[in-house]
Parts: C-alpha cells; structure tokens; sequence
C-alpha cells in the first residue's frame, strides 16, 4: 500500500512574511513589465435605442519609437470595424518620432478625427504634417474650435488650443466633442452633447486600491478616468496607450474604446 503524500505543515508566520514580501514583488512585475502594453479593449455604448454607428477613441501615444507596440494598437483599432476613429491628443513629446507614428497611424483603415494635447505644442509636433496625414485617411486634424459633419448624420467638434466655450451641437446630427484636458468639459455649454471624449490623465498610470490615482496632471480635475455624466452630456476619459515620465502602469491598462452610438 502506497501511503499518503504528507503535506508540509504551513507556519503562520512564514505565510504572512512570503505575502508580505510577495504581493509588492508581483505588483512591481505587473507595473513595470506587464501592463505597460497589455492593451484593454473597452466597449461603450451610449443613448438609448439600436446604436446607429460605431467608433473608436484612443489618445496619448507618446509614441516614442516603439513600433511594434503602435502597430498592435493599429490592428486592435481595425478589427473593431469602426466607422471612424477619434484620437484627443499628444501623438509625441519629440517631434523626431512624428513622421513615424503618423505612418503607422495612416495604416487605420477608417477616417481619423484628432484634436492636439499639451505636448503636441511642447514638442512643436509640425500639425501641417499631421493634418495631411489625417486627411489621407478620410478624416480632420481639428486644431482650433472647429466642427466637421460626416455623411450628414454625425458632428465631430474639435477644441485645440482654446477652451470649447463656443461651441454648440448640430441639432440635425449627433454630435461628438474632442477635447485634450478632461477638466475643459466645464467649459462646455449646458447643451446635451452625445459624446465627450478627452484624454490627458492616463488614468493616472498607477491607481491604488480604495484610493484611485496617485497623482494626475493638470486641468485633470476629478474626471480621472472612465465614463461621467456631465450637464453638456456623457465625458469618457481614456487612460491613453503611452506613458509620460515612468513606463509603469498599475490596475490601469492602456486601452481603446469602442463606442456604439
């Protein structure tokens, strides 16, 4: 007779001690070398009744040469099938890396609405060479507060380098709003927008448990990350794809969104 294995007894003591030191081990392994480029794909739906379009927002590239990673976004962004795409800004920090990411970027096989983020202008990114990128695509570079009607049915509003305090919703269409900083949506009139997209925050990058971001940037205010109801209309604001400062990110993918609308 084959006698039962023996389990070794597990000592209090030693079980606290190896989780204690093995919890932050795992969550460094996850900061730093998982979650940086495991990109979510979050599926939004918006309005009542049968959604009559669909579209994909995505923002802050911060493309720093790293080809693979924003080719793997590309794919991820034509396989949801969108009618068009919104990108709210900071496609670089050096302006070296621009003509790159615009042509991988050109590789999306539906038109590109975008509007530029803080470091865009910091970089003094060449926004000709952007517009015309854009525009083989089918779609707009919106650097100002400018407004573009697509096939008659949706309005996509653009707020560059000043606050969106002018603008006002097609009533013949449905009408989405780019915006960089999440905090300018209070800048926004009190009409019902269907869409309010913006970036900037990447979520903050690391968010603790119970406690949420440990820091964010400027005019973030507390639109840090995900879907809020606002007076002008529902804001969702994106963690981003890049990173900014610290290529670390915890309990905060990068992602895409997939909106139905």
């Amino acid at each position: 007779m084959i006698s039962p294995m023996k389990l070794p007894k597990i000592n209090r003591r030693k079980f606290f001690w190896s989780l204690f030191f093995g919890l932050p081990a795992a969550a460094f392994t996850d900061s730093y070398w998982i979650e940086p480029n495991w990109l979510a794909v979050r599926k939004i739906r918006l309005g009542q009744g049968e959604p009559t379009h669909r579209f994909v927002h995505f923002t802050d590239l911060h493309h720093k040469g790293d080809k693979v990673y924003l080719e793997s976004v590309v794919q991820k962004i034509n396989k949801a099938e969108p009618d068009f795409v919104c990108m709210t800004g900071d496609i670089v920090e050096d302006n070296s890396f621009l003509t790159e990411a615009l042509e991988i970027l050109k590789g999306i096989k539906s038109p590109i609405y975008g509007v530029p983020g803080n470091h865009d202008f910091w970089a003094h990114a060449d926004f000709e060479e952007i517009a015309r990128a854009f525009a083989e695509t089918g779609g707009a570079w919106l650097n100002g507060t400018q407004a573009v009607t697509r096939d008659g049915k949706i309005t996509v509003l653009g707020a560059g380098e000043h606050p969106p305090t002018g603008f006002k919703p097609n009533t013949a269409t449905k009408n989405i709003v780019l915006i960089h900083y999440p905090e300018w949506v209070e800048k926004l009139p009190p009409n019902k927008f269907d869409a309010i997209l913006a970036g900037h925050s990447h979520g903050g990058q690391v968010r603790l448990p119970f406690y949420g971001p440990i820091a964010v940037p400027f005019s973030t205010g507390k639109y840090d990350l995900g879907l809020f109801e606002t007076p002008s209309g529902p804001l969702y604001v994106s963690a981003g794809i890049g990173w900014f400062l610290f290529n670390i990110r915890f309990r905060c993918r990068p992602e895409i969104a997939v909106f139905e609308i």
